[in-house]
């Protein structure tokens, strides 16, 4: 099996988790080729079983070179893809103290549903994602956050289907 994982990192934190993710992927005998998308052509991916498309959160969308680059790709109808999404951590309401609730959170965090809805426009599947927090700005990830990548990581079927 074959995994083209595709990023845009800002401050590493994507690119951390890519790291880990093919590392566990290896782990389990499955290739994958991790290239920010700096450095490949929307049109011309390498084939693969499974993409894999990561994208950091600015102001709750997907930052503007991931967009930019979703809308360009050329993958046949029906060719599968994961999501990854690093999101800053909620932070308590400075003047009450109160946690964003579930609505609110939604309307701040659309990196996945703006992605799907570029890459389901083309005929392409998804077959799972998964959002790992970030805890500042520029980073730490939140704690855990490997334990996420690996359960990511075990709900995509390349696991399951034969090489």
């Amino acid at each position: 099996m074959k995994i083209e994982y595709l990023h845009a990192s800002k401050f590493g934190n994507g690119a951390l988790v890519a790291e880990e993710f093919k590392n566990q992927m290896a782990a389990k005998g499955v290739t994958v080729n991790v290239h920010h998308i700096r450095e490949v052509r929307p049109k011309a991916l390498a084939p693969a079983d499974l993409y894999l498309f990561s994208s950091p959160a600015r102001l709750g969308k997907p930052i503007g070179g991931m967009r930019r680059f979703l809308t360009k790709v050329t993958l046949p109808a029906g060719t599968k893809y994961a999501l990854l999404a690093t999101h800053l951590a909620p932070r308590p309401n400075k003047k009450t103290g109160r946690m964003p609730t579930e609505e609110e959170l939604a309307k701040w965090q659309r990196v996945i549903p703006i992605m799907n809805e570029v890459l389901q426009g083309k005929g392409l599947v998804e077959v799972t994602a998964e959002t790992v927090l970030v805890t500042g700005t520029r980073g730490p990830l939140e704690d855990g956050w490997q334990q996420k990548v690996e359960a990511f990581a075990a709900r995509l079927p390349v696991l399951t289907s034969p090489a």
